[in-house]
């Protein structure tokens, strides 16, 4: 499939484009794949049209931000990736098997993993306590939104309750959308389907002028981003769930009883991070728990490197099979001594654990989710 360049170009501001090339030499994936977005933009600006059929470099891309960061032009280079994926995507032709099965179960389960809709409320199964349905009771002062890998994912599930249980230990006023939450969209939006993004935009401010509510929490920074920078105007304001800790921590509601003798190291989540400038509020939080020696890794904030679990990479195999970006992240960590590679974010979890297996480092390093350590210390 050809797509002609002119609307392209004009459509993502490409002639501010002055080719300097670091777009392409920040972007961690480009260290491994043969993606060069410097490249493909220099094609759209000389030829009247470009293949992106055969194009299998644009499903490497993370959509880490890395490149929109370092562009000096404001160029948005990830979301040039984005729009290229969308034409493969509506062709329906060269989209991977798994990014197919995601779309079509996001349109018709409501989550992107393949699992029914019923079973969205099972991780609050083991709690002791009951999690109020906003839709029915109408009002809550902090809607929790789940997200489709920390209600099914099993690996996840418990830092999701651990969440519910300190929103419980502190008094807060919290409920979820239960089986009627769906996806919020954000994978769905990176794989390149807008129009089947923007159907879910809509459908979910349909519901959430249904009940009212202070604020909203994410269990996700991609769930995060998405509605706080893809929704447009929300009915209230949206919070990860490392930045509402760090509230009831100042506030004396959050108290710890053990101590965590670990040293702990942490990965910058790129949604939340180079997304959305939040970096102080995860490490925060690990430092105020009791017995944990903190130190950061060599490449971390801004300089962070993507562990390749986001922007469609869930579900894409990419063409660096071998080697992952999660494997270096994993043996740096182990390699300044560090026993637990804390991280904020499920995707990140996933990846970073699934790294430690292949490198066989499972008796040296362990991958938490800083929810886990804090349950730990509570």
């Amino acid at each position: 499939m050809r797509v002609d360049t002119h609307d392209f170009v004009r459509e993502y501001t490409l002639l501010e484009c002055i080719q300097c090339g670091r777009c392409t030499g920040a972007c961690p994936v480009s260290m491994k794949t043969a993606l060069n977005i410097r490249g493909i933009i220099y094609e759209a600006l000389i030829e009247d049209s470009i293949e992106v059929s055969g194009l299998d470099v644009l499903w490497d891309c993370t959509n880490c931000l890395t490149c929109t960061t370092r562009c000096p032009k404001d160029i948005q280079p990830a979301e040039v990736i984005i729009g290229l994926r969308g034409y493969i995507v509506e062709e329906g032709r060269g989209v991977p098997p798994r990014v197919r099965d995601a779309l079509m179960s996001a349109f018709t389960r409501g989550n992107t993993l393949g699992f029914p809709t019923e079973g969205r409320e099972q991780w609050a199964e083991e709690l002791d306590f009951e999690v109020k349905n906003v839709l029915d009771e109408g009002e809550t002062d902090l809607l929790f939104y789940v997200g489709c890998t920390p209600a099914y994912d099993p690996r996840i599930q418990p830092v999701t309750r651990a969440l519910a249980r300190v929103f419980q230990r502190a008094g807060l006023d919290f409920g979820t959308m239960g089986i009627d939450e769906m996806c919020c969209g954000n994978e769905i939006k990176r794989i390149g389907e807008s129009e089947g993004f923007e159907s879910m935009v809509e459908e979910y401010h349909e519901m959430l002028q249904e009940f009212q509510a202070k604020r909203m929490v994410a269990a996700s920074p991609h769930c995060y981003n998405t509605f706080k920078n893809e929704y447009g105007e929300m009915p209230f304001p949206v919070q990860h769930y490392s930045q509402l800790l760090v509230e009831l921590l100042d506030q004396g509601k959050l108290a710890y009883g053990k101590e965590v003798r670990k040293k702990v190291t942490y990965h910058d989540p790129c949604f939340l991070g180079k997304h959305n400038n939040v970096y102080d509020e995860p490490r925060h939080i690990l430092r105020s728990i009791p017995g944990i020696e903190f130190e950061d890794l060599d490449r971390s904030r801004e300089r962070s490197v993507c562990c390749e679990g986001g922007g469609g990479r869930m579900w894409a195999e990419g063409t660096n099979i071998e080697e992952r970006l999660a494997h270096q992240r994993v043996q740096d960590a182990v390699g300044m001594g560090a026993e637990v590679l804390a991280v904020a974010c499920p995707f990140c979890l996933l990846t970073l654990e699934d790294a430690v297996k292949i490198v066989e480092l499972e008796d040296r390093i362990q991958v938490l989710d800083i929810m886990e350590l804090v349950a730990e210390a509570i």
